[in-house]
Formats: structure tokens, C-alpha cells, sequence
């Protein structure tokens, strides 16, 4: 029985349960960095763009006010100017309204990457409950971004009081101005110092983007428990798969065996393996039909008999065979010599038993590269 250690959530999630999360669109957001991005993006904009723009909506302004007397009392007239106004001021800001997309974007996608997910859009009435609500509002997570608020507006009211007293002299001074200069002194300085409240946010996004990835990782932690749960459902059941497992190797171990009718020669080592060869005039080098150990060895030896099929012990060689020869596949080059003294001993024996005559010798002391034998472990398994 697991203990309560295995139903807390201290466990990193698992690869599988971070691309689920994603798929629900569940991924680290910064509503801070989102923020500065986009005021940031909107003051270099003007900065860079606001001259133009107010200049293009100038004078899109002028036409569009600059009326005939037929074009005062008619109203489609009227109507059309204005709508070219808006076109062509909408026109001349686009690209700082682009620029302030693609920050949003940008920012979106910074923590989490680039997803999407219609799990957010799906009807969730629990979102809806007034208990949960106050839950929220109340919980640890809730107290920590009214705190957030609060260093907020605090550092933002210090720097803006900073400003307004830094450019006190130049605010004084703008009524003595032209009406043409006092207006691009104070755009000026309304973006310079817009720039610098932005700066106050990065500080604050900087500090929300690691904590915001903690809370991520931190909410989609596992369990053991969850963990085990989950090993088993994609890799299977241990005991099911070891019933496939035995399965596959019964139905592995009779295909085998259907085989060792076919073979010429079964090459045993009588305590441990057997090891059933072939070859024909149509084969490039003799191939092992079938091998196995301790009961496995047994059965290809039972079947041999029954079917009369030589039998040799040669225990160097058939270690040797059992250890670096695949079923259906050709004996290694460095067995050629061995194979071939026995093979020579099974065409004997079959003339013998058609023909008669003297009965042949069994080959002995077979060539057998000592690299290529081995020293059997007593309770060695089945192959």
C-alpha cells in the first residue's frame, strides 16, 4: 500500500502531462510583461512615427473640413469626407497599431510559446460560482497580486512624481510658447516621460515572469501516485504485457519448432543447448533453423528423434552457435571449418543408412575458435 507521501504533489510533471496542459491551453502567461511590452511598443511608436501621424492627420483633417457651401448642406457630402478623415487617420497610426500587435504577441508567447486551443472558449459554469469567486479572491494566489497591486501603483506613483517634479521648470515654461512650439515641447515630453513610467513596469514584469513560470510548474506538479498511474497507462499494464510477452514467445517457440524437421543435423551440448543446422545446394553456407537451452534444448532433441534426424555432440561447437548465430540466419565464416567437418559426417551417415558399408566416425576435436566458445552458467534460461 502506498503511504500519504504518495498522494502530495512533489513530483515534476511528466513530458506527457505538460503537452496535455498545453493542449488545454494551460501555459505560463505574464499579464505584467504583456503589459509593458505593449505600452513599451506603443512609446518608441510615437516616438518614432508621432511626428508623421499627427502631421498626415493634420492635414487629412484640413481637407476634410475645408467645405464649398454645397458641400455644408449636403449631408452624404459631409458624410464622405468624414469617413475619408477616419480612413486616412486610421492609415497613417496602422503601423503603430501593428507594432503594438505584434508586441502583445510577442509578449503572449514569450513564457508559453505560440499555442492555440479552443479548451478556454468551451462553456465553464463553475467559472461563473460566487463561492469559487470568493475563494479566489481569498486564497494565497489572490493576496499575492493584490500585494503585486499595491508594490504597482506604489512604484508607478513614485516615478511619476519623480517626473513631475524633475520637468516642472519645462512644464512652467510651455505657456510662454507659441502655440506650434509649446505643442511639440509638450508631446515631447509626454512621450520621454511615458517611456520612463513604462520603464517602472519592466521592473515589475521582470520580477512577475520567473514567479509566474514557478506558479505554472508549481500547479501542474504530480503525485507518485499520478505518476505510476500514468507510466502505466502508456506503457501498459506490467502483468498484461508479460502475458504478451510469454504469448509472443510460445508463439516464437512453435514456429521453431516446425522448423527442426527441416534440419540435417542437431549439434547439442547434452546439458545445456541444441542447436539445429541446415544446408542445401541453393544455400551460400549452412543456417541455423532452430537453438535453444535447457527445456527448449530438450524438445528439439525429442523432435529430432522422432523424426530421425542426426545428433551430435560437439559442445564447443554448439555453444558457439547457440551464442553468435540469429535463427535463419548463416553460421559466422569463423565456424565454416567446424560446420563442414560435420556436415561431411552427416552426408556419410545418410549414405550409411541407404547404401551400408562401414559406418562413419563422428568428427572429434572440431576446430572451434576459443574466442568464439563459452562457459555455460548453470540455471541459463530459455532462448
Amino acid at each position: 500500500m502506498s503511504d500519504g507521501s504518495d498522494l502530495e504533489k512533489t513530483e515534476s510533471p511528466s513530458p506527457r502531462r505538460l503537452e496535455k496542459a498545453r493542449e488545454e491551453g494551460q501555459v505560463a502567461r505574464s499579464r505584467e510583461l504583456v503589459t509593458f511590452l505593449a505600452l513599451f511598443a506603443s512609446g518608441i511608436g510615437f516616438s518614432a512615427l508621432g511626428g508623421q501621424w499627427v502631421s498626415h492627420t493634420t492635414i487629412a483633417l484640413h481637407h476634410s473640413l475645408d467645405l464649398t457651401r454645397r458641400d455644408a448642406f449636403d449631408p452624404l457630402a459631409l458624410g464622405e469626407r468624414l469617413a475619408t478623415f477616419a480612413s486616412d487617420a486610421l492609415i497613417a497610426i496602422l503601423p503603430i497599431l501593428l507594432l503594438i500587435a505584434g508586441a502583445v504577441i510577442a509578449g503572449s508567447a514569450l513564457l508559453g510559446g505560440f499555442i492555440f486551443s479552443s479548451k478556454p472558449f468551451t462553456l465553464d459554469l463553475s467559472r461563473l460560482s460566487p463561492v469559487k469567486g470568493l475563494k479566489r479572491t481569498w486564497s494565497t494566489e489572490g493576496l499575492a497580486e493584490l500585494v503585486k497591486a499595491i508594490v504597482k501603483s506604489g512604484l508607478l506613483g513614485a516615478i511619476g512624481g519623480w517626473i513631475l517634479w524633475k520637468d516642472r521648470d519645462a512644464f512652467a515654461g510651455i505657456g510662454a510658447m507659441s502655440l506650434g512650439a509649446a505643442m511639440t515641447t509638450l508631446g515631447q515630453l509626454m512621450v520621454k516621460d511615458f517611456l520612463l513610467l513604462t520603464a517602472g513596469l519592466a521592473i515589475i514584469a521582470g520580477l512577475d515572469a520567473p514567479v509566474q513560470l514557478w506558479r505554472h510548474h508549481k500547479s501542474l506538479k504530480m503525485t507518485k501516485q499520478e505518476l505510476r498511474d500514468e507510466a502505466r497507462e502508456s506503457e501498459g499494464d506490467p502483468a498484461q504485457k508479460a502475458r504478451i510477452r510469454s504469448m509472443q514467445r510460445q508463439i516464437a517457440t512453435r514456429r521453431m519448432m516446425a522448423e527442426v524437421p527441416k534440419a540435417d543435423v542437431i549439434v547439442v551440448n547434452p546439458s545445456h543447448y541444441s542447436v539445429a543446422i541446415a544446408y542445401n545446394a541453393s544455400m551460400r553456407a549452412p543456417k541455423v533453423l532452430a537453438k535453444g537451452s535447457a527445456l527448449t534444448a530438450l524438445r528439439i532433441r525429442e523432435i529430432a528423434g522422432e523424426h530421425g534426424i542426426p545428433i551430435l555432440e560437439a559442445p564447443p561447437l554448439a555453444r558457439a552457435l547457440y551464442k553468435h548465430t540469429d535463427l535463419g540466419r548463416e553460421i559466422p565464416i569463423a565456424l565454416y571449418e567446424a560446420v563442414a567437418l560435420v556436415m561431411a559426417y552427416v552426408f556419410q551417415l545418410k549414405r550409411y543408412r541407404t547404401q551400408g558399408g562401414a559406418y562413419p566416425s563422428a568428427p572429434v576435436g572440431l576446430p572451434v575458435p576459443a574466442d568464439l566458445d563459452f562457459v555455460p552458467a548453470e540455471t541459463e534460461e530459455d532462448a
